[in-house]
């Protein structure tokens, strides 16, 4: 019988900064691509029309995780969260469960990570103002995490304009326009993806872009005319081509392989980045099981060391 702790988000984020989380997510981006840490694709189970649900697991460093998470957009209308799940952690060399980890919390820390790893490794030297485009949970913590890397200050931006003004007044920033937040050296954009939110008037030389809200096939945050005039990045190819931002233009043949590069090879030096300070770069996050990796095994070593408070159950 296994005693092990059910870890809640509360804990999740006592235990983990911002500053930590883009760290820790850099690291294993370098791992990934090394071939140190493993991640098979994530599996997609749809509940039309309701939403879907995603299996990601990952193996690193002795330990080994699957997420099991949701996206059920209408979830608003319910006055529930439309992502949602847990994360279950097992020891790498035994098989033996070691913790059960409430999931959007980790999600959020390493999506708002990812962005501000991107923009560490693909923005312009001189780059500082952040623009914001969608500041529900995911946004605000792209944003708490481009703080920390030392970004800012920025813009909000939200068609609810008192979300925008909330992270804003959190962080010292300022409320805009669209076109305003879109104006900045560094753009993130984090919407359902509906419909294009960056257009081609946009761009100005020098900008980067980090697309965090296309997270399934079909989706797009980004004009088609905008991703063509820009050098493109992604996390995981397979994982990008299949259902994030560029998952459309690949479909329709206007991206290919050859085209995009994986960012942990950007970081590890196997591959080049930014070429130039007037190049505008765009980085497609789908969000990766070695990232979730990243987040949860702060949050096992601070349990480890007592410093994380959860209760237990025996399985």
């Amino acid at each position: 019988m296994s005693e092990i702790p059910v870890i809640s988000a509360e804990a999740v984020f006592a235990a983990v900064s911002p500053a930590d989380a883009v760290e820790r997510t850099r690291i294993a981006f370098e791992r990934y691509a090394r071939g140190e840490w493993v991640m098979p694709a994530k599996v997609y189970l749809d509940s039309p029309p309701h939403g879907d649900f995603r299996a990601m697991p990952a193996r690193g460093d002795d330990l080994a995780l699957v997420k099991w998470v949701t996206s059920f957009p209408g979830n608003a209308e319910r006055g529930m969260p439309a992502v949602r799940g847990v994360v279950v952690l097992s020891d790498a060399t035994s098989g033996e469960e070691l913790a059960v980890i409430e999931c959007s919390s980790v999600t959020s820390l390493r999506t708002g990570a990812a962005a501000a790893v991107s923009a560490q490794a693909l923005a312009p030297p001189q780059a500082a103002g952040v623009g914001v485009i969608g500041c529900g949970v995911n946004g605000a913590w792209a944003a708490r995490c481009l703080a920390a890397a030392g970004y800012g200050p920025g813009v909000c931006f939200d068609s609810r304009p008192d979300i925008a003004g909330a992270l804003a007044a959190e962080l010292g920033w300022g409320v805009g326009t669209r076109q305003e937040a879109a104006s900045q050296d560094v753009v993130v954009t984090v919407t359902p993806g509906s419909e294009p939110v960056v257009l081609a008037s946009d761009l100005q030389p020098g900008k980067h872009l980090a697309a965090l809200g296309a997270d399934a096939h079909g989706k797009a945050e980004v004009e088609r005319e905008a991703l063509g005039r820009c050098r493109l990045f992604c996390d995981e190819w397979d994982q990008a081509s299949a259902g994030g931002e560029l998952s459309g233009p690949v479909e329709d043949g206007l991206v290919e392989r050859a085209g995009v590069t994986e960012l942990g090879a950007v970081l590890t030096g196997e591959a080049e980045g930014r070429r130039s300070e007037d190049e505008v770069t765009l980085f497609d996050s789908t969000g990766l099981a070695i990232q979730d990796l990243a987040i949860v095994q702060v949050v096992w070593e601070d349990w480890l060391a007592g410093r994380v408070d959860a209760p237990t159950v025996s399985l």
